[in-house]
């Protein structure tokens, strides 16, 4: 099974990372950038067949490891 976690900045949290991206965009003339915030992407294999268990599993792994909740959101998604 397939599953992906997706980390993001929260809302109001300063991303001098998205910032530089930005600006290194406008420089190479990508027109109509308006702003740029950036993030993480986990691509996960799991065993087994339960969605609901991976799931769980995948936030809590999330909550311990992959994102910083106290600046980052995650998404997770299994995509079967």
């Amino acid at each position: 099974m397939k599953a992906r976690v997706t980390v993001t900045l929260k809302t109001g949290i300063l991303d001098p990372q998205g910032k530089a991206i930005e600006g290194a965009l406008k420089s190479l003339g990508v027109d109509g950038v308006a702003s740029v915030r950036q993030g993480k992407v986990f691509d996960i294999e799991l065993s087994g067949s339960d969605k609901a268990k991976a799931e769980a599993a995948l936030k809590e792994a999330a909550d311990k490891l992959l994102a910083n909740t106290v600046i980052e959101n995650y998404r997770v998604e299994v995509l079967g």
